[in-house]
């Protein structure tokens, strides 16, 4: 059974948990701890607010950390919001891969899964679209730009896989179409879809694609 992204993302708020459970009276801090729950606090906060809606300030507060503290685990502000993207297309890509796989073989059977598993996210009450490239379309510059480029070349690298196993004739152009769709349906889902149909539409679109390319 694959796992819904509620599933998941039930997974992560406990991993934060155990992350952010203070350390005891006289337990050495452990550095690397320590940064990853400053990361995990830095992550919702700049998803829902976005890059330029939290200050230096207010994003120490939330992180529980001082301005020394943040800049010697990130070395700026900059750094904090890389690592943040960085981590969360490591998750993004890593979940829809294990999505993919648990479909079984099939490429078809792997497409519509992703795009099933996407449409579940487009639901959450949570969801403000695609956090990576929200913040490359707000700074426009390294690093989120970078991140954003580096995390559709994975997402072009699992759909170029699943492509080449369907036996298209050009899968790296599939792929591009296949990323457009999945792209195209994340900010409709965001900024215009009431009725939660656009994973689904494009699932369709994706489908005959995959089908018409084969022949």
């Amino acid at each position: 059974m694959v796992p819904s992204v509620s599933m998941t993302l039930a997974n992560h708020r406990t991993e934060r948990y155990h992350l952010l459970v203070p350390v005891a009276k006289g337990t050495s801090l452990d550095p690397a701890r320590t940064r990853e729950s400053m990361l995990a606090r830095a992550t919702d906060l700049l998803y829902e607010r976005g890059l330029d809606g939290v200050g230096i300030a207010e994003l120490c507060a939330a992180v529980g950390a001082s301005k020394e503290t943040l800049y010697r685990h990130f070395g700026s502000k900059e750094g904090l919001i890389d690592a943040v993207l960085a981590a969360r297309s490591d998750r993004v890509i890593r979940w829809l891969a294990d999505v993919a796989r648990a479909a079984g073989p099939d490429p078809e059977a792997e497409l519509g899964a992703i795009f099933d598993a996407l449409g579940t996210w487009y639901a959450e009450p949570a969801f403000r679209g695609c956090a990576i490239v929200n913040a490359a379309t707000q700074h426009h510059t390294d690093p989120a730009r970078r991140v954003a480029v580096r995390h559709l070349d994975r997402y072009l690298e699992l759909l170029t896989d699943i492509a080449q196993r369907a036996g298209a004739g050009d899968p790296q152009m599939l792929a591009r179409q296949l990323l457009i769709l999945i792209e195209g349906a994340t900010v409709v889902a965001d900024h215009h879809d009431t009725g939660h149909g656009a994973a689904e539409h494009a699932k369709q679109a994706a489908l005959t694609l995959l089908a018409t390319t084969n022949r």
